[in-house]
């Protein structure tokens, strides 16, 4: 297995009479087919972390995550594939049976270690940061999701590849927030950055990141053009509807989308279509982020391009 392979990526076109009777244009960037298991933004999120890590002399780098974290999987990868050792603050206590994600982490080399949730929740807290850096001594710290300035770093080269594309909105799934704020430091004059909020109980103007580092400051996201309604009962939660149409999608583009991000995403560009949130002529790019491994959570059957 080599690492991902960014010519791999390519824009696809979507045929539908929605976006053609409005004069709409949609096309999907595929992040997804740069590697099967370090999809996506992940791999743009870690580059220059990885950057960072090979300029200083560190013994091994340490991250965080849950139990289904795309990053864990990425970085525990990645890291078998660069020979570096690596360790997974998981949230949540060590389960009597470890999820495909997790278990799969394991087999590429990485060390779990759990934590109570409450624990996990004092992850950007200085004194909890500085006991792990104690306990592993002269380990690179990547924030859960890739996420911080560093992150954005990586995130905002996606732009590069369709910069000469012109489209008047990029459209992104928000977790972190991390690829949502590279990409907009990178958008062209008048490109609107639309970004569709995973996250239960998260406002446009509530929605925060953590700073890079040991800091409890928090920062306020830009609430411009971040959609708040489309979470579907929270993160990782799904509805019946939700899954019905990643399966039409799928039939009608031969796009697979999973339930956590990409699925939301189109559901939600659909959505606003539908209610005429886009003027006519608008240029819409949906960044399909990868993620598809946490369709394994799902009941066998539930997704028509699942195996």
């Amino acid at each position: 297995m080599q690492l991902p392979d960014i010519t791999k990526i390519t824009v696809d076109k979507i045929h539908d009479p929605l976006f053609q009777s409005r004069d709409l244009q949609l096309d999907v960037l595929r992040l997804d087919k740069i590697h099967p298991v370090i999809s996506g933004n992940k791999w743009f999120k870690l580059k220059s972390h990885l950057v960072n890590y090979n300029a200083g002399n560190y013994n091994g780098i340490l991250t965080f995550g849950g139990a289904w974290s795309n990053h864990i999987v990425a970085t525990a990868c990645t890291c078998r594939l660069l020979k570096i050792k690596c360790v997974g603050i998981i949230r949540g206590e060590n389960p009597p049976q470890l999820s495909i994600t997790l278990r799969q982490a394991m087999e590429y080399g990485m060390q779990l270690e759990f934590v109570t949730r409450e624990k996990y929740q004092q992850r950007s807290n200085a004194h909890f940061i500085n006991s792990l850096e104690k306990e592993y001594a002269g380990f690179y710290v990547i924030p859960e999701g890739g996420a911080g300035h560093i992150g954005e770093k990586g995130a905002g080269e996606i732009m590069d590849i369709v910069k000469s594309r012109h489209y008047t909105h990029i459209a992104c799934a928000v977790g972190t927030g991390t690829m949502f704020n590279g990409i907009k430091k990178m958008a062209l004059p008048g490109q609107q950055i639309v970004g569709t909020v995973v996250l239960k109980g998260w406002s446009a103007r509530t929605l925060q990141r953590s700073h890079d580092g040991p800091s409890e400051e928090k920062e306020v996201l830009s609430s411009e053009n971040l959609i708040c309604d489309y979470h579907f009962g929270g993160y990782a939660k799904h509805t019946p509807e939700l899954l019905s149409f990643m399966n039409e999608f799928y039939k009608h583009s031969n796009i697979p989308t999973d339930f956590v991000y990409t699925g939301k995403l189109a559901f939600a560009i659909y959505d606003l279509v539908r209610k005429d949130r886009f003027p006519p002529g608008s240029k819409i790019l949906m960044i399909h982020s990868g993620g598809l491994q946490g369709n394994t959570s799902l009941q066998k059957g539930s997704l028509i391009f699942q195996d």
